[in-house]
């Protein structure tokens, strides 16, 4: 489904958007836990709607992979695929380096990579340290990379990719010892940047990625259960 039918489909049903993106936001963060089964009547009475948004926003999940259905067994979260996680870590190295590839044929200073440096190149006492806040600043930064080289395909691509690996990424700043080390490594990859050194940029994030994605195969379910905000009562 492209994005314009996807627009279509969000304004002529926003009850249904609502429903969607309250529900993914409870599979991000654990509420609904991986494994997990449900029936459409005991989410739809929590929620407060009827059965047609709700069976509109669960079909869309299971489109994207999100949720699982099988006859007479209801609807069940999807476990998550470390594999497939592994694959799209390494497309975002590919989409990354790709970007500073084309940032190498332009010359300083790049707006968007100045507008990064303001956050990254901080003293140690003004780095956030808030893993919630980390998480999503660590995703603008990646993106605000890829939005540098100028290419909204690439861009587009890339924001698909981070979708899908949303889940699971966040729970790298569980761990304190990661937050100082993006401060820093970010800091590395933006002042080589901006001395025109993209070739040792792109060396850097590639081991920064790869680092990230060895990260997330030592998640645990201990780990998962420790990121859960609380479980909802329609679950079995």
């Amino acid at each position: 489904m492209d994005s314009s039918t996807v627009r279509a489909i969000q304004s002529a049903n926003p009850l249904a958007e609502q429903v969607y993106q309250q529900l993914k936001q409870d599979i991000f963060s654990f509420r609904l836990f991986p494994g997990e089964r449900f029936s459409e009547t005991g989410i739809a009475q929590h929620y407060g709607v009827s059965r047609t948004p709700m069976r509109d926003a669960l079909f869309r999940l299971l489109r994207e992979g999100y949720l699982e259905v099988g006859f007479r067994r209801g609807w069940k979260v999807s476990e998550i695929n470390f594999a497939q996680i592994d694959q799209l870590y390494d497309l975002r190295i590919v989409l990354e380096t790709a970007a500073l590839d084309k940032l190498a044929g332009t010359q300083p200073p790049h707006p968007g990579i100045d507008a990064l440096k303001s956050v990254w190149c901080v003293a140690a006492a003004a780095r956030e340290s808030d893993p919630v806040l980390m998480f999503g600043m660590d995703e603008n930064f990646h993106r605000g990379l890829v939005r540098a080289s100028g290419n909204d395909e690439m861009l587009r691509v890339h924001d698909e990719v981070t979708e899908r690996i949303r889940i699971v990424r966040r729970l790298d700043f569980l761990k304190p010892h990661r937050t100082s080390a993006t401060y820093d490594e970010h800091a590395k990859m933006l002042r080589c940047i901006d001395r025109g050194k993209c070739g040792e940029a792109a060396m850097l994030l590639r081991a920064h990625i790869t680092q990230s994605k060895l990260e997330v195969r030592k998640i645990t379910v201990s780990m998962l259960t420790e990121a859960r905000d609380s479980k909802l009562p329609f679950v079995s």
